[in-house]
């Protein structure tokens, strides 16, 4: 039987979900402008698909991260002969990243993440302090 849930282990689930979502986007900003001689083979951004989950029992929900599903933005092609990657026609094909969105989107994974550090800095100062009223 599972444990029912606490601030501490919501908070952690949420971080844990942030930092699949910047290790997504950190990926997705790496792949950024990388070239393909197909448009089969091109980077796809990726994406976490994150799930809510309630617990009856406290009241609470958490969040976890059901799957990572890829873009289905189509690659750009840009002709390009002098590439070693070009294809027969001198085409290749440029990852479907947007780096502006990607950024953004780090900044608020990042500013998700810090709220969820605060949380538990809040709750185990309030621990403490209860702890201290038995003395």
């Amino acid at each position: 039987m599972a444990q029912p849930l606490n601030v501490f282990t919501v908070a952690g689930r949420a971080m844990s979900a942030q930092l699949v979502r910047l290790n997504t986007t950190a990926s997705n900003l790496a792949n950024a402008g990388s070239v393909s001689t197909t448009e089969a083979d091109a980077y796809k951004p990726l994406k976490p698909v994150f799930r809510t989950s309630l617990d009856s029992a406290t009241g609470l929900s958490s969040v976890t991260v059901e799957k990572i599903i890829t873009s289905d933005a189509s690659p750009t092609r840009r002709h390009d002969p002098n590439n070693p990657m070009a294809d027969a026609n001198g085409d290749v094909f440029v990852s479907s990243v947007d780096e502006t969105s990607e950024l953004v989107e780090m900044m608020e994974t990042a500013r998700h993440y810090q709220n969820n550090v605060e949380v538990m800095q809040t709750a185990k100062s309030l621990v403490l302090d209860t702890l201290k009223l038995g003395r």
